[in-house]
């Protein structure tokens, strides 16, 4: 496949000119190197996995950065965490913009690490897998079942499709996560990761997991903090607002590539999601992290939770800019009846809004009183401008 461009690269040129060091963090093979080597093709670039590049940089990193004071990416840089004090006192040296790139995986140890060593000196810039809008009109009909991964588009047939998940989850099991500190046999890691596809899109019951797998609900949790660090779910958290209102407290999870969900769930054709009991579910997934993109890019330090009374009153997902909020529901249906404004309306009125979007699977774009209809090809191009941009 050729280069498709990312729809993050101007936001990586604007961090460029505000910030020394830019870290690029996202999952395992969404892209990372390629977009560097792409988009800054004058640039030094080393890739801390090939022993040449690593020892280059371990044996003299002092020595290194004297050489080379500017323009130079250094790629799955957490196998090196020595190296961010030295550039600490490099870049306070010349605290010019736009000097140095890093990219790779991130932990919470990673992160906290980057976050003391590099205070005021980094942005963060997360690289999802391709989003719909960076594929081409061929591909989008797949988006949905196959996720977003580029080498799952390039693959030429299912069999190919299947073999990349199958050695990307072995990879994940047996090498990523055990350097992380997720001391898991492998086949109950499978299991893990299986149990998490029947919660995808639901309230998280921890002690459920904690149960099924015979280990304390304190480790579950450690597994999934490992888990979401390196990208593969997402705990979305309820919103409070009134501490006397009876409001859900557990978060809700999600498998952030819907590819990878359908996969581990055990699905291996397009038309086995069709019939699949949680259909719904994985499209809520997909929207979700389709608009959290989306707001990642337009709306700095934007805000997001979900919204749910113990009565069973919900709304998918609330985006909220300061003390602005905005309820989206995702619904599948290209049809909806009166029953499908309730949560969003109920959610309105609680938390005084005065619009929401309803994105579903219809073709026209509607305005139903004070809620919009929103269709999923819309959100899909990006074609959906938030009240607070």
């Amino acid at each position: 496949m050729n280069y498709a461009p990312r729809s993050c690269s101007a936001q990586l040129r604007e961090l460029l000119g505000a910030f020394p060091v830019i870290y690029v963090v996202g999952p395992r093979q969404c892209g990372k190197s390629t977009l560097i080597r792409h988009e800054l093709k004058d640039w030094t670039i080393l890739d801390l996995e090939f022993p040449t590049d690593f020892h280059v940089l371990h044996s003299d990193p002092v020595g290194f950065f004297d050489k080379n004071l500017r323009h130079v990416a250094i790629d799955e840089a957490q196998r090196m965490p020595d190296l961010f004090p030295i550039l600490r006192s490099v870049i306070d040296r010349n605290r010019a913009n736009g000097r140095f790139i890093l990219s790779g995986s991130a932990t919470p140890s990673l992160i906290r690490n980057i976050s003391e060593s590099l205070a005021g000196r980094v942005a963060m810039l997360e690289l999802t897998p391709f989003r719909a809008a960076e594929l081409k009109k061929s591909q989008l009909n797949d988006r949905w079942f196959l996720g977003g991964f580029p080498s799952v588009h390039e693959a030429v047939d299912d069999r190919r499709r299947i073999l990349w998940f199958e050695n990307y989850i072995s990879t994940l099991i047996e090498r990523d996560m055990p350097a992380l500190g997720l001391r898991l046999a492998p086949q109950r890691l499978r299991s893990l990761l299986m149990m998490l596809t029947h919660v995808h899109g639901d309230l998280l019951n921890v002690s459920d997991l904690a149960r099924s797998l015979g280990i304390s609900a304190s480790t579950v949790n450690h597994y999934l903090d490992i888990l979401e660090g390196t990208f593969m779910i997402r705990r979305l958290y309820p919103h409070f607002t009134n501490i006397q209102k009876r409001l859900v407290k557990s978060p809700k999870l999600y498998i952030r590539d819907t590819g990878l969900l359908h996969f581990l769930a055990g699905l291996r054709d397009s038309r086995e999601l069709e019939t699949w009991n949680r259909r719904g579910q994985s499209f809520e997934g997909l929207v979700v992290e389709e608009i959290l993109s989306l707001a990642r890019e337009r709306v700095p330090g934007f805000y997001s939770a979900f919204w749910r009374t113990q009565a069973g009153a919900e709304v998918d997902l609330l985006l909220g800019n300061g003390r602005k909020l905005f309820p989206i529901e995702v619904k599948l249906s290209a049809t909806l009846d009166g029953h499908a404004f309730a949560g969003i309306r109920s959610c309105m009125k609680d938390l005084g809004l005065e619009s929401g979007w309803i994105v579903y699977g219809g073709k026209e774009r509607r305005q139903a009183g004070d809620v919009e209809l929103v269709p999923w090809a819309d959100v899909a191009a990006g074609k959906v401008v938030f009240p607070f941009e």
